[in-house]
């Protein structure tokens, strides 16, 4: 496994990439459409839902690929279903709409080994992955910032040329990601783990929210909605990925179904018959809440760095109005602290919530009295 080094070399000596062709209007296609787009790079958009075309070339993301092309493209980017990607793949080398070749899925042993059964150009597709999603879809959820600061993995075969790998490396950096090359198989063993069984992990505890009573629905706050969000996914879509990765995912539910299942016995047993004179029966809890928070911390922070103490949060006050939100980041901005991310309680039957603003502990007593000086309610230490 290399890191971005060794994806194209030096900045003194990266490729030029000036025209890509995007095969795929959908969040990921358009997202990576306007990235380019906002680094001047000339892209020509093809999907064939028209619609979704049409509303991605009037969001800016590019111009319909005409047939009388300049010429091939630097590179083109096929972001489609794993399943058809070999197809698509196949027909665009046969047209010659590029010099590289490159996909988007979020799977990649299949879809080399679909490429390879179909006889396309090994040596100029470099199979990709750019780590960015929403739970939402369609080119209207597209944003040009997706990718920034995140990894996109390159998995090419040892038939990839050297100078394909390095185009490819190089259209990840435009869209402000950082390119990480590393094998199919290393690939889809690790989206298993930090990705497609999380993605089954939250659907499964959404699902228990359908039988769920309204007083139960109005009491969920923040926790449950940040395990659910990804929940909110298309379910056709996962359903064509989980098949794509069934084993790499099948072995991690299958680790946490065993610690969900060690956690229930223990806690059904102490349902049962409370004993509260030994910590036996809590032995199996506290060890996977204790496992949890430790993995928890090893997820890196913002652009791959490693993980810092835990932020500090200042919770404000926020009035439910046009422009609050803009006002209050601007006071931030003008005390000189940096918010490392925001969240936002809202308070049912009033018109006003709680912002939680999380800043570096350095700057929690700097943003607090600058807040508090401006007239924002600031409750620190809540």
């Amino acid at each position: 496994m290399d890191d971005s080094r060794g994806a194209g070399g030096t900045a003194r000596h990266r490729p030029e990439v000036r025209r890509v062709t995007v095969i795929g209007s959908g969040l990921i296609g358009t997202s990576i459409a306007l990235a380019l787009r906002a680094r001047d790079v000339d892209v020509a958009l093809s999907d064939p839902d028209a619609a979704s075309l049409r509303l991605a070339c009037d969001l800016g993301a590019g111009r319909p690929l005409g047939e009388s092309e300049a010429g091939p493209a630097d590179v083109a980017v096929i972001a489609a279903p794993p399943a058809v990607i070999p197809a698509v793949l196949r027909d665009a080398q046969d047209r010659g709409l590029a010099h590289v070749y490159t996909d988007a899925a979020s799977v990649k042993a299949s879809v080399v080994a679909g490429a390879d059964r179909l006889g396309c150009d090994m040596a100029t597709f470099v199979p990709g992955h750019p780590m960015g999603g929403r739970e939402k879809h369609g080119p209207g959820a597209a944003r040009a910032d997706l990718f920034l600061g995140r990894s996109w993995a390159l998995c090419p075969t040892g038939k990839a040329d050297t100078a394909a790998v390095a185009a490819v490396a190089e259209v990840a950096r435009l869209c402000g990601a950082d390119p990480l090359v590393l094998d199919a198989a290393a690939h889809d063993r690790a989206v298993a783990l930090v990705s497609h069984a999380p993605h089954v992990a939250s659907s499964a505890v959404a699902a228990r929210l359908l039988d769920a009573d309204d007083t139960a629905l109005t009491l969920a706050g923040q926790g449950v909605r940040d395990v659910t969000r990804v929940a909110g996914g298309d379910p056709a879509m996962w359903t064509e990925i989980l098949t794509h990765n069934a084993v790499p995912v099948a072995e991690v539910l299958a680790d946490m179904a065993a610690d969900l299942a060690a956690t229930a016995d223990a806690l059904r047993t102490l349902g049962a018959v409370p004993d509260t004179s030994s910590e036996a029966p809590l032995a199996p809890v506290r060890d996977v809440l204790a496992r949890g928070r430790g993995g928890q911390g090893r997820i890196p922070g913002k652009h791959g760095e490693a993980r810092r103490p835990s932020y500090t949060v200042v919770p404000v006050v926020i009035p439910d109005e046009p422009g609050a939100l803009g006002r209050l980041f601007a006071a931030a901005a003008e005390a000189g602290v940096n918010i490392e991310d925001v969240r936002i309680e809202h308070t049912p039957g009033l018109p006003l919530g709680v912002c939680q603003l999380y800043v570096l502990p350095e700057g929690e007593g700097t943003l607090s009295r600058a807040l508090a000086d401006g007239g924002w309610s600031v409750h620190p230490g809540l």
